[in-house]
């Protein structure tokens, strides 16, 4: 491992939470585009943001980052 656990784990928390960004729009329905805004909030609001499911997604996704990078290192240091 070309990395410490500490920093392997700051890594992985980067880039889960710069995943997460990137993850969180895709399949979101706003209020407005159904038609039915609750009153008093915002009409772009999600319905349903499924965050649970995002979750899941990023953590594969940012295994497969984490991956990529932990081979990149080991071969760049040769």
């Amino acid at each position: 491992m070309p990395f410490s656990i500490p920093l392997s784990l700051a890594i992985y928390f980067v880039i889960w939470f710069t995943v997460l960004f990137a993850v969180l729009p895709f399949g979101v329905t706003s209020q407005h585009e159904v038609g039915n805004v609750v009153k008093g909030a915002d009409p772009g609001a999600p319905v349903a943001p499924r965050l649970l499911v995002k979750a899941i997604w990023t953590t594969v996704i940012s295994a497969a980052v984490f991956a990529g990078v932990v081979i990149f290192a080991h071969f760049a240091e040769r």
